[in-house]
């Protein structure tokens, strides 16, 4: 593990056509707050922001406090900050995960796909994984049409695997290997 974390510490920014990857910062905190308080945006990932001050709480304790594997998603035309993508590495595997947020106003624009896949490369390419894996809340199919764009494979669904909002979540998993994504 420690030196699936060295490696990624090689990769802070990535760049894309469209998007660089980059670390967040507190200057995020406007770009962040916009699509954060909304609840559309929100509604499977986090509970929504009420104020400026919680995105920046957010943004310090999660993003800033231990920063490897977490990347703002930024146009690069403009430097918007529209969205978040980690890459969470899993102890004991050689596996991560993938989550990611993205600002309900510039979703059906393959922002996410294009981010996914250099995430993606990232963890095969440069990083040795064998798995990457994802899930989505069973009521976000259009998350799961991501990971599809992605190479996943369906792999599953947890039935009642966690509690969101106050309702019991079923979980459907997606995965790609490491030899299927280099054949």
């Amino acid at each position: 593990m420690e030196e699936k974390i060295y490696q990624l510490s090689y990769y802070n920014q990535v760049e894309g056509e469209r998007i660089l990857l980059r670390p967040m910062t507190l200057k995020d905190a406007e770009d962040m707050y916009e699509y954060a308080s909304d609840d559309e945006t929100v509604r499977f990932v986090f509970e929504k922001h009420t104020n400026l001050e919680e995105t920046r709480k957010n943004i310090a304790n999660y993003f800033m406090k231990e920063p490897l594997g977490k990347y703002a998603i930024e146009l690069k035309e403009t430097g918007k900050m529209i969205g978040t993508i980690d890459l969470r590495l899993k102890s004991g595997t050689n596996s991560a995960e993938i989550g990611y947020t993205l600002n309900k106003n510039y979703w059906k624009n393959g922002y996410i796909t294009e981010a996914g896949k250099l995430i993606i490369a990232l963890g095969f390419e440069k990083m040795g994984l064998e798995r990457i894996y994802a899930c989505y809340d069973i009521e976000n199919p259009a998350s799961g049409k991501v990971m599809e764009r992605l190479g996943m494979t369906y792999e599953g669904t947890l039935r009642k695997n966690r509690i969101h909002k106050k309702r019991d979540v079923d979980d459907v998993y997606y995965s790609i290997l490491k030899q299927d994504y280099f054949s």
